[in-house]
């Protein structure tokens, strides 16, 4: 008979510390980057990135390197929200802040890293996606006017539904405060256009039309006409001739009488 044995189980504080000391240490380290528009150089330990992320196995290879090689140049993401995807990778957990959040999340989602995954829980009634990236759940928490409109361009760039419809929800509120906002007249048209779209917008359409032309003024797209088209009327169903009625937060005005006639 044979015995079964015995797993038996470390604390996991000093582990994970002793991994969070090897992050960008040159000590043993085998690969080095020069990351970001500053070109920060960053070291790191191939055996870990390759076992840790199929994007860094593939980047690196699988032939062993002797020792610290010409750096691999990573120009786009910047050296915080490396540094942060080094610190999971490691540890298995990494401190998220505010200001560099949306960066984290381009990194990772351009990295392929699965780990970044959990489960949401169930809100609002609704029961929300599975395998959202954990720090979607982060962005939502901080999410504000300054940075509601970066965060639905990372959501459109990269196809995140649920940040999507949660900055969607949150700019149909905040409508107002949201069109002053840098982030705003940096949104693509891909971005724009769901936007102008909606029938839950907060605001007058006489703002909406000036934040609209403010957009053009810093991106003009020959698309921002077609947006526009329907944005003050709203079909009331989708049949041909239906009547058409107000958004929200649209002001009455004199010619809405022709509102209740089919169009």
């Amino acid at each position: 008979m044979v015995t079964p044995g015995l797993v038996v189980q470390g604390q996991a504080a000093p582990f994970s510390t002793a991994l969070r000391s090897l992050v960008n240490n040159p000590w043993y380290s085998d690969v080095r980057f020069v990351v970001g528009q500053e070109q920060q150089e960053v070291f790191a330990h191939r055996c870990l990135l390759a076992c840790r992320c199929k994007f860094f196995q593939r980047l690196l290879g699988t032939e062993p390197g002797p020792g610290v090689t010409s750096p691999v140049v990573l120009s786009t993401v910047p050296a915080e929200a490396f540094l942060a995807v080094l610190e999971f990778l490691y540890t298995n957990s990494v401190k998220l802040h505010r200001h560099s959040v949306l960066e984290v999340l381009t990194a990772a989602v351009e990295y392929g890293l699965e780990e970044l995954r959990e489960v949401w829980e169930v809100k609002t009634g609704l029961v929300l996606l599975l395998g959202i990236w954990l720090c979607l759940e982060f962005v939502v928490k901080v999410l504000d006017v300054e940075l509601v409109c970066e965060a639905l361009q990372v959501a459109v760039t990269f196809g995140l539904g649920p940040l999507q419809e949660q900055c969607m929800a949150f700019i149909e509120t905040h409508c107002q405060e949201a069109l002053r906002t840098r982030g705003f007249l940096e949104l693509s048209a891909a971005a724009l256009l769901p936007l102008l779209r909606s029938d839950k917008l907060c605001v007058d359409e006489a703002e909406l039309v000036q934040a609209a032309r403010s957009w053009a003024r810093v991106g003009a797209v020959e698309q921002i006409v077609e947006a526009w088209k329907c944005h003050a009327l709203r079909r009331g169903a989708a049949a041909r001739g239906a009547p058409c009625h107000r958004r929200r937060g649209t002001l009455p005005r004199d010619h809405h009488c022709f509102l209740d006639h089919p169009f």
